[in-house]
């Protein structure tokens, strides 16, 4: 049923459903492809391939708030969002996140190509219908197989370039695929009460805190190989090699202490949280040196 206190929404609002803070790190990353492909579009059509990659972002955001509203009512990181706090109803909600996913996925298709606009199409109905749908409530697999819909943005970016799908960016699909599951994980050890208020099979809850932490050293060194490959593989050059693997120590370094910490409540789960906050930061500074040995060796 309507709320009629929700309407009109308010643009803060309309905002807040397209998930901002993920917003940044998929432009970055979808920027990061375009820029690393071996051609460039004239400067208009990039910005028009990235502003394409933000709207799919904030469309799959958007309806994923449309579905999950009654979860994120009953978790306290999330019942601010607009639609438990009663800001907004949720036809506006769908209507927006379905408007701005066509609407993305046409543009594209208009300014660069097909196969950029297919795979823009295929993020959002993956994050949508696969992780959100499918997955979120039935699996604690949700976000090893979920991660994909993440992963999407390098590829869409250098797809958006040059229309062809090669080794390098089909390299970092695999790293960012890879990079989800201890990155999310990290955040669930600390907020693992409100996953299981909400009913969420996330991995703390179902198989506990311990597994959870081997599940992240066991990702953390597969995502570091996927990391390193492109420089012994000759698809990048020094600088990024070089930085890749710093990086990936680090990270690595990181789960183990997460894996040496016993404990079970958030106020005692710094390495955790040290882990999530570096991984974020792992990712913009790989993409980011992707991009200088590009630039700077190529």
């Amino acid at each position: 049923m309507t709320n009629p206190a929700a309407l009109p929404a308010d643009w803060r609002d309309l905002y807040a459903l397209t998930k901002p803070g993920v917003m940044r790190l998929v432009v970055f990353t979808g920027l990061c492809g375009l820029l690393a492909a071996p051609v460039m579009p004239p400067p208009v059509i990039g910005f028009t391939a990235i502003l394409c990659i933000a709207l799919a972002a904030g469309a799959a955001g958007a309806l994923n708030q449309w579905y999950e509203h009654d979860l994120d009512a009953l978790m306290r990181r999330t019942a601010n969002r607009p639609l438990p706090a009663g800001r907004m109803d949720r036809q506006t909600a769908l209507h927006f996140g379905v408007g701005l996913g066509v609407f993305s996925v046409v543009l594209m298709e208009l300014a660069t190509n097909w196969l950029a606009a297919g795979l823009l199409a295929a993020s959002i109905l993956f994050y949508v219908l696969i992780y959100t749908v499918w997955l979120k409530r039935r699996t604690a697999q949700n976000i090893v197989i979920g991660g994909a819909a993440g992963a999407f943005p390098p590829l869409i970016g250098w797809v958006a370039a040059t229309g062809t799908m090669d080794p390098l960016p089909l390299i970092l699909f695999a790293i960012i695929f890879l990079w989800t599951p201890p990155h999310f994980w990290a955040l669930s050890l600390f907020v693992r009460s409100d996953y299981a208020a909400a009913n969420v099979p996330m991995l703390p809850v179902v198989a506990g805190t311990a597994a959870t932490r081997r599940q992240i050293v066991l990702y953390s060194f597969v995502m570091a190989a996927a990391a390193v490959a492109p420089w012994p593989l000759g698809l990048t050059g020094w600088i990024y090699g070089t930085v890749s693997a710093v990086l990936s120590i680090l990270f690595i370094a990181l789960a183990f202490a997460v894996l040496a910490n016993r404990a079970t409540e958030p106020a005692q789960m710094k390495p955790e949280k040290r882990l999530f906050a570096y991984s974020i930061v792992y990712l913009f500074a790989l993409f980011t040196a992707l991009v200088a040995d590009r630039w700077l060796v190529a």
